[in-house]
Protein backbone atom coordinates (compact mmCIF):
# COMPACT_ATOMS: atom_id res chain seq x y z
CA UNK A 1 0.00 0.00 0.00
CA UNK A 2 2.90 1.91 0.98
CA UNK A 3 4.41 1.80 -2.61
CA UNK A 4 1.31 2.58 -4.46
CA UNK A 5 0.90 6.05 -2.65
CA UNK A 6 4.76 6.56 -2.95
CA UNK A 7 3.87 6.46 -6.89
CA UNK A 8 0.79 8.36 -6.26
CA UNK A 9 2.57 11.20 -5.08
CA UNK A 10 5.44 11.20 -7.64
CA UNK A 11 2.69 11.47 -10.23
CA UNK A 12 0.84 14.35 -8.64
CA UNK A 13 4.27 16.35 -8.34
CA UNK A 14 5.64 15.47 -11.75
CA UNK A 15 1.96 16.51 -13.35
CA UNK A 16 2.22 19.99 -10.79
CA UNK A 17 5.79 21.00 -12.29
CA UNK A 18 5.71 19.58 -15.79
CA UNK A 19 5.78 21.97 -18.40
CA UNK A 20 2.57 22.45 -20.32
CA UNK A 21 1.96 20.29 -23.26
CA UNK A 22 3.09 21.65 -26.42
CA UNK A 23 0.42 22.97 -28.51
CA UNK A 24 -1.07 21.08 -31.35
CA UNK A 25 -0.14 21.24 -35.16
CA UNK A 26 -2.20 24.05 -36.91
CA UNK A 27 -5.12 22.81 -38.54
CA UNK A 28 -7.31 26.07 -39.18
CA UNK A 29 -5.51 29.04 -41.49
CA UNK A 30 -5.18 32.31 -39.53
CA UNK A 31 -5.13 36.07 -40.70
CA UNK A 32 -4.33 39.08 -37.95
CA UNK A 33 -5.59 41.91 -39.52
CA UNK A 34 -5.21 45.96 -38.53
CA UNK A 35 -2.52 45.42 -36.78
CA UNK A 36 1.13 47.14 -36.99
CA UNK A 37 3.86 44.45 -38.19
CA UNK A 38 7.55 44.82 -37.32
CA UNK A 39 9.13 42.88 -40.44
CA UNK A 40 12.11 42.22 -38.83
CA UNK A 41 14.35 43.63 -41.51
CA UNK A 42 13.62 47.51 -40.82
CA UNK A 43 10.22 47.81 -42.68
CA UNK A 44 7.24 48.60 -40.45
CA UNK A 45 3.72 48.23 -42.10
CA UNK A 46 0.62 50.17 -40.71
CA UNK A 47 -2.83 49.00 -40.25
CA UNK A 48 -1.52 46.10 -42.33
CA UNK A 49 -2.40 42.17 -42.21
CA UNK A 50 -0.47 38.78 -41.77
CA UNK A 51 -1.73 35.73 -42.95
CA UNK A 52 -0.74 31.53 -42.01
CA UNK A 53 -1.65 27.98 -42.34
CA UNK A 54 -0.25 25.04 -42.07
CA UNK A 55 2.74 26.43 -40.40
CA UNK A 56 3.43 28.82 -42.84
CA UNK A 57 3.16 32.66 -44.01
CA UNK A 58 0.62 33.05 -46.71
CA UNK A 59 0.45 37.01 -46.86
CA UNK A 60 2.03 40.43 -45.62
CA UNK A 61 -0.07 43.17 -46.98
CA UNK A 62 -3.00 45.32 -46.21
CA UNK A 63 -5.64 44.59 -44.02
CA UNK A 64 -7.84 45.34 -47.10
CA UNK A 65 -6.71 42.77 -49.10
CA UNK A 66 -5.96 40.11 -46.43
CA UNK A 67 -7.77 36.58 -47.25
CA UNK A 68 -10.78 35.60 -45.56
CA UNK A 69 -9.24 33.28 -43.39
CA UNK A 70 -11.88 31.05 -41.21
CA UNK A 71 -10.15 32.21 -38.09
CA UNK A 72 -9.73 35.82 -37.65
CA UNK A 73 -7.59 37.94 -34.72
CA UNK A 74 -8.72 41.65 -34.71
CA UNK A 75 -5.19 42.93 -33.45
CA UNK A 76 -6.53 46.51 -33.52
CA UNK A 77 -3.74 48.85 -31.96
CA UNK A 78 -1.54 45.96 -31.05
CA UNK A 79 2.26 45.09 -32.82
CA UNK A 80 2.86 41.86 -34.28
CA UNK A 81 6.69 40.91 -34.36
CA UNK A 82 8.51 37.53 -36.10
CA UNK A 83 9.91 35.33 -32.91
CA UNK A 84 13.25 36.58 -31.31
CA UNK A 85 16.12 34.81 -31.30
CA UNK A 86 18.46 34.18 -28.69
CA UNK A 87 22.15 33.18 -29.77
CA UNK A 88 25.08 31.82 -27.39
CA UNK A 89 22.49 30.53 -25.20
CA UNK A 90 22.40 27.45 -22.69
CA UNK A 91 18.79 27.14 -22.33
CA UNK A 92 17.76 24.06 -21.53
CA UNK A 93 21.23 22.55 -20.58
CA UNK A 94 20.68 23.38 -16.96
CA UNK A 95 17.52 23.50 -14.77
CA UNK A 96 19.02 24.55 -11.18
CA UNK A 97 22.83 25.03 -10.94
CA UNK A 98 23.48 23.36 -7.37
CA UNK A 99 21.46 20.35 -8.76
CA UNK A 100 24.60 18.05 -10.80
CA UNK A 101 22.29 15.60 -12.31
CA UNK A 102 20.52 19.04 -14.11
CA UNK A 103 23.57 20.92 -15.14
CA UNK A 104 24.85 19.48 -18.51
CA UNK A 105 26.36 22.51 -19.82
CA UNK A 106 29.79 21.19 -19.49
CA UNK A 107 31.59 18.00 -20.43
CA UNK A 108 35.16 17.07 -19.16
CA UNK A 109 38.10 17.69 -21.47
CA UNK A 110 39.20 20.46 -23.45
CA UNK A 111 38.61 19.37 -27.34
CA UNK A 112 35.16 18.41 -27.64
CA UNK A 113 33.67 19.55 -30.84
CA UNK A 114 31.56 15.77 -30.94
CA UNK A 115 29.56 16.92 -28.11
CA UNK A 116 26.39 17.67 -29.05
CA UNK A 117 24.13 20.37 -27.33
CA UNK A 118 20.67 18.95 -28.93
CA UNK A 119 20.82 15.50 -27.54
CA UNK A 120 20.92 16.88 -23.52
CA UNK A 121 18.55 20.01 -24.56
CA UNK A 122 15.62 19.58 -22.08
CA UNK A 123 12.24 20.48 -23.78
CA UNK A 124 10.52 20.60 -20.56
CA UNK A 125 12.79 23.23 -18.34
CA UNK A 126 10.74 25.56 -16.32
CA UNK A 127 12.96 28.23 -17.63
CA UNK A 128 12.36 27.33 -21.21
CA UNK A 129 8.75 28.08 -21.05
CA UNK A 130 9.29 31.15 -19.65
CA UNK A 131 10.75 32.49 -22.21
CA UNK A 132 8.08 32.62 -24.66
CA UNK A 133 5.96 35.28 -22.33
CA UNK A 134 8.52 38.03 -23.44
CA UNK A 135 8.55 36.89 -27.17
CA UNK A 136 12.04 34.78 -27.17
CA UNK A 137 10.86 31.84 -29.42
CA UNK A 138 14.20 30.88 -30.47
CA UNK A 139 17.62 29.55 -29.23
CA UNK A 140 20.92 28.81 -30.17
CA UNK A 141 21.50 26.05 -27.73
CA UNK A 142 25.42 26.01 -26.73
CA UNK A 143 27.62 24.27 -24.76
CA UNK A 144 30.22 25.62 -22.52
CA UNK A 145 33.65 24.96 -20.69
CA UNK A 146 36.96 23.70 -22.32
CA UNK A 147 39.06 24.95 -25.15
CA UNK A 148 35.99 23.63 -28.00
CA UNK A 149 33.52 23.23 -25.76
CA UNK A 150 31.41 21.44 -28.30
CA UNK A 151 28.55 22.07 -31.08
CA UNK A 152 25.23 24.35 -30.89
CA UNK A 153 22.01 23.56 -32.46
CA UNK A 154 19.20 25.69 -32.98
CA UNK A 155 16.19 24.58 -30.94
CA UNK A 156 12.15 26.27 -30.66
CA UNK A 157 10.57 26.73 -27.10
CA UNK A 158 7.62 24.89 -27.49
CA UNK A 159 8.47 20.86 -28.19
CA UNK A 160 8.12 17.39 -26.52
CA UNK A 161 11.62 16.45 -26.90
CA UNK A 162 14.59 17.60 -28.16
CA UNK A 163 14.10 16.03 -31.67
CA UNK A 164 10.62 18.29 -31.97
CA UNK A 165 12.60 21.17 -30.58
CA UNK A 166 15.03 21.16 -33.43
CA UNK A 167 15.31 23.40 -36.03
CA UNK A 168 18.69 23.28 -36.81
CA UNK A 169 21.29 20.54 -36.00
CA UNK A 170 24.77 21.04 -34.61
CA UNK A 171 25.01 24.36 -36.97
CA UNK A 172 28.33 25.57 -35.32
CA UNK A 173 31.33 24.36 -32.88
CA UNK A 174 32.81 26.90 -30.15
CA UNK A 175 35.87 27.85 -29.57
CA UNK A 176 37.13 29.31 -26.22
CA UNK A 177 40.54 31.26 -27.58
CA UNK A 178 42.56 30.93 -24.82
CA UNK A 179 43.40 34.46 -22.92
CA UNK A 180 46.82 36.55 -23.64
CA UNK A 181 46.50 38.11 -20.25
CA UNK A 182 45.73 36.81 -16.84
CA UNK A 183 45.05 38.57 -13.65
CA UNK A 184 45.85 36.59 -9.75
CA UNK A 185 43.32 35.38 -7.59
CA UNK A 186 43.52 38.20 -5.18
CA UNK A 187 41.28 35.61 -2.81
CA UNK A 188 44.32 33.47 -2.39
CA UNK A 189 46.53 36.63 -1.56
CA UNK A 190 48.04 36.40 -5.71
CA UNK A 191 49.16 39.29 -7.43
CA UNK A 192 45.62 41.18 -9.25
CA UNK A 193 47.74 42.83 -11.25
CA UNK A 194 46.74 42.15 -15.12
CA UNK A 195 49.83 40.59 -16.80
CA UNK A 196 50.87 38.34 -19.38
CA UNK A 197 49.76 34.30 -19.56
CA UNK A 198 52.67 32.27 -19.47
CA UNK A 199 50.89 29.62 -21.15
CA UNK A 200 49.50 31.77 -23.94
CA UNK A 201 51.83 30.54 -26.63
CA UNK A 202 51.53 26.63 -25.44
CA UNK A 203 47.91 27.11 -25.23
CA UNK A 204 47.94 27.91 -28.45
CA UNK A 205 50.01 25.43 -30.21
CA UNK A 206 47.68 22.85 -28.59
CA UNK A 207 44.66 24.37 -30.58
CA UNK A 208 46.79 24.52 -33.68
CA UNK A 209 48.07 20.81 -33.40
CA UNK A 210 44.50 19.80 -32.77
CA UNK A 211 43.00 21.77 -36.16
CA UNK A 212 45.61 20.96 -38.31
CA UNK A 213 45.27 17.02 -37.45
CA UNK A 214 41.23 17.49 -37.72
CA UNK A 215 41.93 19.25 -41.28
CA UNK A 216 43.74 16.50 -42.62
CA UNK A 217 41.63 13.87 -41.39
CA UNK A 218 39.80 11.40 -43.10
CA UNK A 219 36.24 10.99 -42.45
CA UNK A 220 36.50 6.96 -44.04
CA UNK A 221 38.86 5.72 -41.57
CA UNK A 222 38.25 3.34 -39.39
CA UNK A 223 37.88 3.31 -36.25
CA UNK A 224 36.03 6.56 -36.84
CA UNK A 225 38.05 10.00 -34.47
CA UNK A 226 34.74 11.90 -33.54
CA UNK A 227 36.72 15.12 -32.74
CA UNK A 228 38.21 15.33 -35.56
CA UNK A 229 34.83 14.15 -37.87
CA UNK A 230 33.06 17.10 -36.30
CA UNK A 231 34.97 19.45 -37.46
CA UNK A 232 34.91 18.67 -40.84
CA UNK A 233 32.47 21.28 -41.71
CA UNK A 234 34.59 23.95 -40.63
CA UNK A 235 36.57 23.50 -43.35
CA UNK A 236 33.76 22.95 -46.36
CA UNK A 237 31.65 25.70 -45.10
CA UNK A 238 29.12 23.34 -43.63
CA UNK A 239 29.62 24.41 -40.11
CA UNK A 240 30.24 27.56 -38.44
CA UNK A 241 33.13 28.48 -36.04
CA UNK A 242 32.21 30.89 -33.20
CA UNK A 243 35.06 31.79 -31.90
CA UNK A 244 34.35 33.37 -28.08
CA UNK A 245 36.88 36.53 -27.29
CA UNK A 246 36.97 39.49 -25.44
CA UNK A 247 40.77 40.74 -25.99
CA UNK A 248 41.79 42.46 -28.85
CA UNK A 249 44.64 40.36 -29.19
CA UNK A 250 42.72 37.44 -29.06
CA UNK A 251 40.30 38.56 -31.85
CA UNK A 252 43.10 38.78 -33.97
CA UNK A 253 45.25 36.47 -32.96
CA UNK A 254 42.32 33.66 -33.14
CA UNK A 255 40.66 34.85 -36.38
CA UNK A 256 43.63 35.50 -38.59
CA UNK A 257 44.66 32.01 -37.71
CA UNK A 258 41.33 30.55 -38.49
CA UNK A 259 41.19 32.07 -41.31
CA UNK A 260 44.84 30.92 -42.62
CA UNK A 261 43.80 27.49 -41.61
CA UNK A 262 40.86 27.66 -43.85
CA UNK A 263 37.88 28.20 -41.84
CA UNK A 264 35.55 29.43 -43.99
CA UNK A 265 32.81 30.85 -41.60
CA UNK A 266 33.93 32.54 -38.52
CA UNK A 267 31.51 34.53 -36.28
CA UNK A 268 32.89 36.24 -33.20
CA UNK A 269 30.91 35.82 -29.55
CA UNK A 270 31.41 38.72 -27.11
CA UNK A 271 34.04 40.86 -28.47
CA UNK A 272 34.04 43.70 -26.02
CA UNK A 273 37.46 45.19 -27.38
CA UNK A 274 36.11 44.68 -31.47
CA UNK A 275 35.59 48.47 -31.91
CA UNK A 276 39.91 48.76 -32.09
CA UNK A 277 39.83 46.16 -34.45
CA UNK A 278 36.66 47.43 -36.53
CA UNK A 279 38.89 47.22 -40.07
CA UNK A 280 40.30 43.87 -39.58
CA UNK A 281 36.45 42.52 -38.80
CA UNK A 282 35.14 44.49 -41.65
CA UNK A 283 37.90 42.99 -43.95
CA UNK A 284 37.16 39.39 -42.71
CA UNK A 285 33.38 40.13 -42.94
CA UNK A 286 33.35 38.92 -39.61
CA UNK A 287 29.97 38.98 -37.73
CA UNK A 288 29.82 39.97 -33.97
CA UNK A 289 27.26 38.07 -31.25
CA UNK A 290 28.12 41.16 -28.76
CA UNK A 291 27.89 40.73 -25.12
CA UNK A 292 24.74 42.07 -23.62
CA UNK A 293 24.37 45.79 -22.52
CA UNK A 294 23.74 45.37 -18.89
CA UNK A 295 27.34 44.76 -17.34
CA UNK A 296 29.86 46.22 -15.87
CA UNK A 297 33.05 48.09 -18.17
CA UNK A 298 35.92 45.55 -18.83
CA UNK A 299 38.75 47.95 -17.95
CA UNK A 300 39.60 50.51 -15.60
CA UNK A 301 39.58 53.58 -18.22
CA UNK A 302 36.54 52.31 -20.29
CA UNK A 303 33.76 54.55 -20.70
CA UNK A 304 31.03 53.10 -18.32
CA UNK A 305 28.24 53.64 -21.22
CA UNK A 306 30.49 51.39 -23.62
CA UNK A 307 28.46 48.23 -23.36
CA UNK A 308 25.58 50.00 -24.41
CA UNK A 309 27.13 52.07 -27.11
CA UNK A 310 29.19 49.23 -28.47
CA UNK A 311 26.15 47.51 -31.00
CA UNK A 312 25.43 50.68 -32.63
CA UNK A 313 28.83 51.42 -33.82
CA UNK A 314 29.40 47.73 -34.98
CA UNK A 315 26.19 48.13 -36.93
CA UNK A 316 27.52 52.07 -38.49
CA UNK A 317 30.44 49.75 -39.44
CA UNK A 318 28.79 47.25 -41.73
CA UNK A 319 28.78 44.53 -39.62
CA UNK A 320 25.97 42.33 -38.81
CA UNK A 321 25.62 42.22 -34.48
CA UNK A 322 23.83 39.94 -32.54
CA UNK A 323 23.11 39.86 -29.02
CA UNK A 324 24.91 37.41 -26.68
CA UNK A 325 22.69 36.58 -23.79
CA UNK A 326 25.92 34.62 -21.48
CA UNK A 327 27.04 35.51 -18.08
CA UNK A 328 25.29 35.84 -14.94
CA UNK A 329 22.58 34.09 -14.42
CA UNK A 330 22.30 33.56 -18.15
CA UNK A 331 19.65 30.71 -18.94
CA UNK A 332 16.63 33.09 -16.42
CA UNK A 333 18.14 36.53 -18.03
CA UNK A 334 17.36 35.30 -21.27
CA UNK A 335 13.63 36.40 -21.37
CA UNK A 336 15.22 40.06 -21.08
CA UNK A 337 16.67 39.82 -24.51
CA UNK A 338 14.34 42.37 -26.43
CA UNK A 339 15.15 44.71 -23.28
CA UNK A 340 18.78 44.13 -24.34
CA UNK A 341 17.94 45.05 -27.87
CA UNK A 342 15.82 47.95 -26.41
CA UNK A 343 18.95 49.27 -24.72
CA UNK A 344 21.07 49.29 -27.48
CA UNK A 345 18.41 51.15 -29.40
CA UNK A 346 18.51 54.02 -26.44
CA UNK A 347 22.25 54.66 -27.33
CA UNK A 348 22.88 55.91 -31.37
CA UNK A 349 20.39 53.30 -33.26
CA UNK A 350 16.88 53.23 -34.44
CA UNK A 351 14.72 50.91 -33.01
CA UNK A 352 13.49 48.74 -36.11
CA UNK A 353 17.49 48.18 -36.36
CA UNK A 354 17.75 47.09 -32.68
CA UNK A 355 14.97 45.01 -34.00
CA UNK A 356 17.07 43.17 -36.30
CA UNK A 357 19.34 42.20 -33.42
CA UNK A 358 17.41 39.81 -32.18
CA UNK A 359 15.67 38.49 -35.80
CA UNK A 360 17.13 38.71 -38.87
CA UNK A 361 20.56 39.23 -38.10
CA UNK A 362 20.83 36.14 -35.61
CA UNK A 363 18.73 34.30 -38.05
CA UNK A 364 21.72 35.36 -40.92
CA UNK A 365 24.34 34.23 -38.55
CA UNK A 366 22.52 30.83 -37.38
CA UNK A 367 21.67 30.31 -41.32
CA UNK A 368 18.06 29.77 -40.49
CA UNK A 369 16.90 33.23 -42.48
CA UNK A 370 15.36 30.86 -45.08
CA UNK A 371 12.90 29.76 -42.47
CA UNK A 372 12.80 32.32 -39.79
CA UNK A 373 14.01 35.86 -38.79
CA UNK A 374 11.25 38.07 -40.34
CA UNK A 375 7.67 38.47 -41.77
CA UNK A 376 7.85 37.10 -44.78
CA UNK A 377 5.44 34.80 -47.31
CA UNK A 378 6.97 31.55 -47.21
CA UNK A 379 8.96 31.53 -44.09
CA UNK A 380 7.82 29.10 -40.53
CA UNK A 381 4.45 31.44 -38.72
CA UNK A 382 6.81 31.46 -36.13
CA UNK A 383 5.43 35.32 -34.45
CA UNK A 384 3.23 36.61 -31.65
CA UNK A 385 1.26 39.66 -30.92
CA UNK A 386 2.17 42.29 -28.32
CA UNK A 387 -0.04 45.16 -26.65
CA UNK A 388 3.07 47.68 -27.30
CA UNK A 389 6.66 48.02 -28.04
CA UNK A 390 8.08 44.63 -27.32
CA UNK A 391 11.63 46.52 -27.27
CA UNK A 392 10.25 48.12 -23.60
CA UNK A 393 9.48 45.99 -20.90
CA UNK A 394 6.61 48.30 -20.27
CA UNK A 395 4.60 47.55 -23.10
CA UNK A 396 6.07 43.97 -24.02
CA UNK A 397 2.75 42.20 -23.55
CA UNK A 398 2.40 39.51 -25.67
CA UNK A 399 -1.29 38.40 -25.97
CA UNK A 400 -1.15 35.28 -28.42
CA UNK A 401 2.32 33.38 -29.80
CA UNK A 402 2.39 30.96 -32.70
CA UNK A 403 5.79 28.59 -33.27
CA UNK A 404 5.35 27.36 -37.08
CA UNK A 405 1.53 28.17 -36.94
CA UNK A 406 0.91 26.48 -33.49
CA UNK A 407 -1.35 28.21 -30.98
CA UNK A 408 1.43 28.60 -28.01
CA UNK A 409 0.07 28.42 -24.16
CA UNK A 410 1.78 31.73 -22.56
CA UNK A 411 1.12 29.95 -18.59
CA UNK A 412 4.52 29.66 -16.82
CA UNK A 413 5.43 28.93 -13.67
CA UNK A 414 5.65 32.54 -12.84
CA UNK A 415 2.41 33.20 -14.41
CA UNK A 416 0.52 31.15 -11.94
CA UNK A 417 2.54 32.36 -9.00
CA UNK A 418 1.71 35.79 -9.88
CA UNK A 419 -2.25 34.73 -10.43
CA UNK A 420 -2.02 33.68 -6.85
CA UNK A 421 -0.41 36.00 -5.01
CA UNK A 422 -2.26 39.04 -7.14
CA UNK A 423 -5.30 38.29 -5.36
CA UNK A 424 -3.74 37.70 -1.53
CA UNK A 425 -4.32 41.00 -0.39
CA UNK A 426 -7.80 41.16 -2.60
CA UNK A 427 -9.54 38.84 -0.53
CA UNK A 428 -9.24 40.17 2.48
Amino acid sequence: MKNYIYILFILVISTTIAQQTPADAQKTAVVITNTTLHIGDGTVLENAAIAFDKGKITYVGSSANAPAYPSKIDAAGQHVYPGFIATNSSLGLVEIDAVRASDDEDELGDFLPHVRSAIAYDAESKIVESMRPNGVLIAQVTPRGGLISGSSSVMQMDAWNWEDALIKSDEGIHLNWPNPYSRGRWWLGEDPVLKQNSNYSSEIQSLKDFFENAKVYDPNQNPKHLPYQAMLGLFDGSKSLYIHAEDEKQIVDGITYLKNIGVQKVVLVGGNEALQQLTFLQSHNIPVIVSRPHRLPDGEDEDPKLSFKIASKLIHAGLTVSIDVSGRMERMYTRNLPFYAGSFAAYGMDKEVALQLITSYPAKILGIADRLGTLTVGKDATLFISIGDALDMRTNQIQKAFIEGRDLSLETHQTTLWKRYSTKFQSK
